[in-house]
């Protein structure tokens, strides 16, 4: 008897078989762990990747918006003290210059120092960042007053902190901090460290750890007083259209600097970090995708089962006439099924997950007292997740693609099972 592959009756037979009597409890028991352990699987999968996703997706933002894209600095020379002198004189100049290369969004001559800041009795290594009030208010994470403190418009009054610089000081809004240089004034007994306090009018959130707990901001005029750097600058902060794609902008920026200038792009002080993330998402991906086999590999259990169970019935399909290909079919639906009713569950609950992570987070957080997640070795302040449709795809499909292989192998041995053989001790 020839029929259409999938035929009504197929599907008839294998659902009656999926839904064993208590009599076969040991095939309902195997469907029910095949189906367990592909939703668990799927699950996990959907979730490591939007986390994977999520994380390397902030980590960039953080990046991206609290850095320059392509910094350019110049090339030292030695000058009459016999230091090698790196400061930009004309950076003015050089700055419209940048700023004329296509895909170039924003240029900003920064003051780059490091000091000691100190209130009372508290003292914190900063890093001093001197710019102009209105290249502040051009970086996002900065200027984001949703997660500030204090006025950015008064920033020409005093200085910007940030918020893991004023947590260590003890400082708040309105309160005076002071700035120690050790390259101070000169004097015939040795080199006097500088000095200068100034008002705190604005705390900030980069959402970065190390840049919250390091990073401070100057007016550059001020900055160009406190450290002996009147009309120089240090290096130029540009932003370009594709931060994506900052290499591309490297040689034209480069090109319209000059023979002594050098560039260093985002890339090349975090690519180390990005690579290392690549690598570990392609492990994880292997990782979790052998636990999707091994959870696949229980329909090969159940169904193995269910052939044995039901070899009588097997015989009697075939002596009806029952062609091999219809036989493989039922038992395909019946692993395939499986499969599919696993996948979509996983999807479900992987999708839920990456959605609602901050409450599950924030669960998990306070069960543990709050030290579920440390700032301080992974850099950001939460866990993130990025629900993306590719991730959600390359799981279906792997999950899928081993669900239907891993199925035809028993489905073949119940198609190829003699029928005299299946009826002879019955």
């Amino acid at each position: 008897m020839s029929t259409a592959p999938f035929a009504p009756f197929e599907w008839m037979i294998a659902w009656r078989y999926l839904r064993a009597r208590r009599a076969e409890g040991g095939v309902s028991v195997m469907t029910w762990i095949s189906l367990i352990g592909i939703t668990l699987a799927v699950f996990a999968l959907i979730a490591t990747l939007s986390v994977r996703s999520g994380f390397r997706a902030e980590f960039v933002d953080t990046i991206l918006g609290a850095n320059a894209h392509v910094t350019v600095y110049q090339l030292g020379e030695v000058n009459a003290a016999g230091r090698i002198d790196r400061s930009i004189a004309d950076y003015e100049a050089l700055a419209q210059t940048v700023a004329a290369v296509p895909g170039v969004t924003r240029v900003a001559p920064l003051i780059r120092q490091q000091v000691m800041a100190n209130h009372r009795q508290s003292n914190a290594g900063v890093e001093v960042f001197g710019i102009a009030p209105k290249d502040l208010k051009t970086i996002p994470r900065i200027a984001d007053q949703t997660r500030a403190q204090g006025d950015i418009s008064r920033f020409e009054e005093g200085i910007a902190l940030g918020i893991g610089v004023a947590n260590t000081l003890g400082v708040g809004v309105g309160d005076r901090v002071k700035l120690i240089s050790p390259n101070g004034v000169k004097t015939a007994f040795g080199t006097s460290p500088r000095v200068n306090a100034y008002e705190v009018v604005y705390i900030f959130s980069a959402g970065r750890y190390d840049i919250d707990r390091t990073r401070a901001y100057l007016p550059i005029g001020d900055a160009q007083i406190f450290f002996n750097r009147e009309g120089v600058a240090d290096e130029l902060e540009v932003m370009v259209e594709d931060p994506e794609a900052v290499d591309k902008y490297a040689l034209p920026i480069l090109a319209a600097t000059g023979p002594r200038a050098q560039v260093w792009t985002w890339r090349d002080a975090s690519g180390s970090f990005l690579n290392a993330l690549d690598i570990e998402d392609r492990v994880m991906f292997v990782i979790l995708s052998v636990l999707v086999l091994i959870a696949a590999m229980n329909i090969v259990s159940g169904l193995i089962m269910l052939v044995k169970n039901k070899g009588r019935d097997i015989g009697i399909l075939r002596t009806m006439g029952l062609t091999e290909g219809s036989v493989l079919r039922v038992f395909f639906i019946c692993g395939a099924f499986t499969g599919i009713i696993g996948t979509a569950l996983g999807v479900i609950l992987g999708c839920l997950f990456a959605l609602y992570v901050d409450q599950i987070f924030g669960f998990v957080n306070y069960l543990s007292g709050g030290t579920a997640w440390d700032a301080s070795i992974r850099g950001i302040y939460f866990l993130p997740a990025k629900l993306q449709l590719a991730d959600v795809l390359s799981a279906v499909a792997l999950s899928l693609g081993l669900s239907f292989v891993v199925t035809i192998f028993p489905a073949r041995r119940a198609a190829r099972m003699n029928p005299v053989e299946a009826l002879r001790y019955e």
